[in-house]
């Protein structure tokens, strides 16, 4: 049994599967990207570039889940989550929870296991491993 392998697709499937709920979640609730929208148009960025949100957390947890263009796929997610945080969390940067806990640890998740996948690839257990 090769233990690498299936740790590469327990990371993909585990980054994958609970970035897409945010994904989904942000179909469901389409007033969302306006809120995302409004924050870029607050830096000086276009609203449109809102339905990046759309790639960074439905097409490459999709990636990921498949494993189809991991690499790609993971840095997506890292991208997507850089502008989450910079868009939306700066102020919450240096914070913790009241048990303690850090503040951004789920959007440092994202943005770290995006940084694994990124540079690990797929693994064998992948539609199109790399």
């Amino acid at each position: 049994m090769n233990n690498e392998a299936i740790g590469k697709l327990v990371l993909r499937l585990t980054l994958g599967v609970l970035m897409l709920f945010h994904g989904v979640a942000k179909v469901i609730h389409t007033g969302t990207l306006d809120y995302i929208g409004g924050n870029l148009a607050g830096i000086g960025l276009p609203e449109m570039l809102a339905y990046g949100v759309y790639v960074g957390e439905i097409v490459a947890p999709l990636m990921l889940i498949v494993g189809v263009f991991t690499r790609w796929g993971g840095m997506l997610i890292v991208v997507n989550m850089l502008f989450a945080i910079g868009l939306s969390h700066m102020g919450d940067l240096f914070a913790l929870t009241e048990h303690g806990g850090y503040r951004l640890e789920l959007q440092f998740f994202y943005l770290f296991c995006g940084l694994a996948v990124m540079f690990l690839g797929s693994g064998r257990y992948a539609y199109k491993p790399d």
